[in-house]
């Protein structure tokens, strides 16, 4: 009988013990399951690396920073990949098609595991830290951060306190951001958007387009505004919305293997939802069609 390996946050928000017994009992119909709960930062990557030689496939229930610590554990032979949503928001299997549902999720993936139905996906990079649809300086880093101060205060803010978050740093900076970054060989700008895929995130159940034409197979795409005026606004809102008429003021680049970013001062970084902290450089790379996952 085939063997997996069930790595769980408990902390993650749709995660409780009676849907984790009910995704192991959707798993041990089909293979013999060893169940890791993961208990601190960083400690899903260490329980991949110690898992991926001895299993047939890798299974997350947990939101995207759990599936983020894990694909940072992985090597280039690793098991397939099976992320199911335990998060608010788990964009990157939703952006796969996988319902949000953590039980219906676990019985798309056990199928796709046993008709050995997988996608090799590339991953992006930046300064080492691999991440699955999107990374950016500065504009959505310093949303993460604050996002993560009020988690910490008071669980997991919804959608209205996420969108009075936004539009208060917005307000705080009058709707005006400056360039305070350049970017190697495309020019100054006033932040940074890399997504390794579309759409970059959720907003609710809104698809947020920052590069509707990424994918997981393809290089790095990005955008950057060279600066924003509350006129811009409405413009770039549209835009990330439908994905279409992309603003003359927005840089773009499309499907690369490296990106080069000095910053002006510490501005901060972030990955597929991670505060990596303030950083004067950032080096985005694509590491094309690494990773094998269940879809």
């Amino acid at each position: 009988m085939p063997r997996v390996a069930l790595i769980v946050n408990p902390f993650a928000s749709a995660v409780d013990e009676h849907r984790i017994k009910l995704v192991e009992g959707a798993l041990a119909r089909t293979a013999d399951v060893a169940t890791h709960l993961t208990e601190r930062r960083g400690h899903a990557t260490e329980i991949a690396q110690l898992v991926s030689d001895d299993v047939d496939a890798i299974f997350v229930y947990s939101g995207d920073g759990g599936f983020n610590e894990v694909v940072n554990g992985l090597g280039p032979d690793a098991p397939p990949l099976g992320c199911i949503p335990g998060g608010g928001t788990s964009v990157f299997p939703r952006g796969l098609g996988i319902s949000r549902d953590p039980v219906t999720a676990t019985e798309q993936l056990v199928e796709a595991f046993d008709q050995r139905r997988t996608r090799r996906i590339s991953v992006g990079r930046v300064n080492g830290r691999r991440f699955l649809f999107n990374a950016g300086l500065l504009f959505d880093a310093e949303l993460v951060r604050r996002i993560e101060a009020q988690r910490s205060q008071a669980g997991r803010p919804g959608d209205v306190a996420f969108a009075a978050t936004l539009l208060k740093f917005i307000a705080e900076r009058r709707g005006r951001f400056d360039p305070v970054l350049e970017i190697d060989g495309v020019g100054r700008a006033a932040f940074v958007l890399v997504a390794n895929a579309d759409p970059y995130t959720f907003l609710g159940s809104i698809a947020v387009h920052v590069a509707p034409e990424a994918t997981h197979e393809a290089g790095l795409y990005a955008i950057a505004p060279t600066r924003v005026r509350p006129r811009h606004i409405p413009q770039m809102c549209r835009y990330v919305v439908t994905g279409r008429r992309r603003p003359r003021s927005v840089l773009a680049v499309q499907d690369v293997d490296r990106l080069e970013v000095r910053c002006d001062r510490p501005l901060p970084l972030q990955a597929d939802g991670e505060d990596l902290g303030d950083v004067t450089e950032a080096v985005f790379e694509a590491e094309r069609e690494v990773l094998s996952v269940l879809v």
